[in-house]
Order: C-alpha cells, then structure tokens, then sequence
C-alpha cells in the first residue's frame, strides 16, 4: 500500500514539475495559445468568410433542360449546391449551412415569363443573400439578352420573407478549427520533442534509477500536458464567446462538452507525439516526421473551410483524418446543440485512430 502511495507521489511531482516547465516555455505559450488566437481575431473581426454561395433547390423545381436558369446556376463556380432530403435542406437552411433553397416552376398562367423563382431564405443565412440575387439577376438578363432585348424577362424573383434561424457567424466555423489545430500540434510536437529531449539528456535514465515504474512517468508528463492544452482551450473558448459571439447554444453545458472533446482529442494526438518521439533518430528529424502528421490535417480536415469545397476524390481521403471528426463534433455541440451523444460516429473514428496509433506507439516507441 506505501508503495502504491509513492508511485502516485512520484507521478505527481513529475507533473507539477513538467508542467512548470511547460509554462516557462515561451514557444510551447505561442504555439498553443498565440497562433490560435490570432487567427481567431483575424477572422474574427473581418468576419467575412468565403464568397461561395450554398444553395439547394425544392422537390418541385423543374431540373429540365429547357430550365435555362437551373443549368446556368450549375455552371456558376461562386454557386455550390446541395443536394440532400428536402428536410435535410429545411435543417441546413434554419442553421445557416446554406443560403437558400430555390424553387424554380414554370408559369402556368398567362404571364409573360416562363419561369417564376421563388428563393425561401433564413435570418440565418442572410448574410450570402446578396450574392446569390445578383447571380440570378446576372443569369436573367444574359438569357432576355439572348432571346431580344424588348421581350419580357424569362423569369421573375420572388424573395418571401426570411424564416427566423440561428444566426452563423465566421467564428463559429473558424474557431473549432483553430482549437483542434492547436491540440493536434501540442499533442504532436509537445509530446515528440519532450520525450525525445528527456532520453537525450539522460533524464529518463534517471528516473529508472529510482523506484518509480515507466507507466507513472509517462502518465505524469501525459497529465501535464492535458492540463495545459485544456487551460489553453478553456481560454481560447472564453474569448471567442465573449469577445466574438462564438455560439455556444447550451451555455455551460456546450462549454464542457467542449472541453471533453478537446480532453478526448489531445489524447489520441498524443498517441501521434508517441510514434514520432520513437521513429526520430535525432532532434532534426523530429520536425519533418511531426508535420508529415500536422500539416495535412492542418489543410484538408477543415479548419479554415468546409471540406465540401474540396474536389470530390479528395474527400474521402479528409473524411478518413481524426481532425476532421473532432472539428466536426465541436461544430455539432457548439452550434447544433448536439450532444456528445448524438456525435457516435465522430467519437467512433477518434476511438479507432487512437486504438490504433497507440498500438503503433508501443511498437516504435524507446525508453533510451
């Protein structure tokens, strides 16, 4: 039973000492919290976003190829459109994922056009409005030019007043991505140069000589870290809900789901920190090996945009990343009002990632 107690005591002031050391390092402070926070006041207070237009259209629009309009908005490289279950794109809408839903029917009265368009809108997505109606406007007068400048136009716009949605704001999109960036590279660079540093000075050694076992040094510096990057979190969420509006839909129980899922993520980006401590052969390799696991997720699992904008054989391959599934599941409890259980399948993909790079790591990782 004492020495039970003494492992715990040993393995508790190897955190208390390693997270010192954390905290007195000016790099591990910048690149945990500063990088992070800039790109979120960056963002933040331009506010803009990308110029992508999303819409989706009825079950009763007219898809035929006499549709000039239909065909022309598939053409237009700022127009994405969504193609999902009507009440799919009724949730989209309501939550800002999309800007409109179009219903596109021919005039079946006497009117002079052909076509009547009915563009339905949310409060929540209004922000994207104006640019989906200069495009119809744009396409309209192309086709009346087409046929005679004198004929009535081919179509008319009719903008019913907008649905009431929760407003989505830049940050709420950018913010998630930025802090599961920031544990993706504590978790990958903090672990692999740590542990890397202790074999080379000769520290891990030491501690061998003393009665403490490996699992309690490991879970030492594995606590240090988990407290400061979730410190850092805590502080990165405070300031975009304060100071930027970052949705968090259930208050304070949004705010600790959060701060789980951030728990679960750094853990499995550990795991990664783990492998590359123990494949790096020196301190200079350590780099190319972190960001070969850093930088593709940094680019393709949507930390500064949707990766729907990406091709579409590119996709699967950043469905597949553990990032894109912790960014997603911040999205869902922040601004959907998801909870941690109704986010199974993104939980599901972390667990198997970290099943299995931990598997990895007890293979290539060295104590010496």
């Amino acid at each position: 039973m004492q020495t039970e107690y003494r492992q715990w005591k040993a393995m508790l002031s190897i955190t208390k000492a390693s997270l010192r050391a954390i905290v007195r390092s000016p790099s591990a402070v910048i690149f945990s919290i500063g990088f992070p926070l800039i790109f979120i006041l960056v963002f933040g207070f331009i506010g803009g976003g990308s110029p992508t237009v999303r819409i989706g259209f009825s079950s009763t629009t007219d898809t035929g190829r006499q549709n000039a309009v239909y065909r022309l908005l598939l053409k237009y490289k700022t127009i994405k459109i969504v193609d999902k279950e009507q009440e799919a794109l009724q949730q989209d809408l309501l939550k800002g994922r999309i800007t409109a839903i179009l219903d596109i029917r021919p005039v079946e009265d006497n009117s002079a056009s052909t076509y009547k368009i009915t563009v339905y809108t949310s409060t929540a997505s209004v922000d994207k409005l104006a640019i989906l109606q200069s495009t119809l406007k744009d396409i309209l007068f192309n086709i009346d030019r087409s046929v005679s400048p004198n004929a009535p136009s081919y179509a008319t716009i009719d903008l019913p007043p907008p649905l009431p949605g929760r407003v989505y704001r830049t940050i709420d999109f950018i913010l998630p991505g930025q802090l599961g960036f920031s544990l993706l590279s504590a978790g990958v660079f903090g672990v692999a140069f740590l542990f890397f540093n202790l074999r080379q000075a000769l520290v891990l050694k030491r501690f061998f000589a003393t009665p403490i076992k490996r699992t309690y040094i490991l879970f030492g510096e594995a606590i240090s870290r988990l407290l400061f990057q979730l410190t850092t979190a805590v502080i990165i969420l405070l300031i975009g809900h304060f100071v930027f509006r970052f949705t968090l839909v259930n208050g304070v129980v949004t705010f600790f789901e959060l701060l789980l899922l951030s728990l679960i993520g750094l853990i499995v980006f550990m795991g990664f920190g783990f492998v590359v401590s123990g494949l790096a052969k020196n301190e200079s390799t350590i780099p190319p090996f972190a960001n070969l696991v850093t930088l593709p997720q940094f680019l393709l699992a949507g930390t500064f945009f949707s990766i729907d904008t990406f091709p579409s054989w590119l996709q699967p391959v950043c469905k597949i990343l553990p990032l894109t599934h912790l960014n997603d599941a911040m999205r869902n409890v922040a601004f959907e009002g998801s909870h941690l259980t109704d986010c199974g399948l993104q939980l599901a993909v972390l667990a198997a990632w970290g099943v299995a790079i931990y598997l990895l790591a007890i293979k290539v990782f060295r104590w010496e």
